[in-house]
């Protein structure tokens, strides 16, 4: 699980991309580099996540800089398969 990208789907950060870092029982700690740095990452319940098909390696997100690219990069490959299909 850890390395899994996520969509929020309920909180503040609703339909924001994350990356779990950790996981503890039906609870997961994620992280986007800003709002939630990787120092102090948010305890989210897993019915309110929605779990992709993409896993970054530990070496992608080391730091906070690199989580934020590596999340604008899936960002914008999701938002782009959405303009080709309208």
């Amino acid at each position: 699980m850890e390395g899994r990208i996520v969509r929020s789907l309920a909180g503040r950060d609703k339909g924001y991309f994350l990356v779990v870092v950790s996981q503890d029982g039906n609870f997961l700690s994620v992280c986007d580099g800003k709002e939630r740095p990787l120092a102090r990452p948010k305890r989210k319940n897993i019915k309110h996540l929605a779990l992709t098909n993409t896993v970054l390696n530990r070496s992608e997100y080391e730091t906070d800089k690199q989580l934020r690219k590596a999340l604008a990069v899936y960002r914008a490959s999701v938002w782009k398969g959405r303009n080709q299909d309208v």
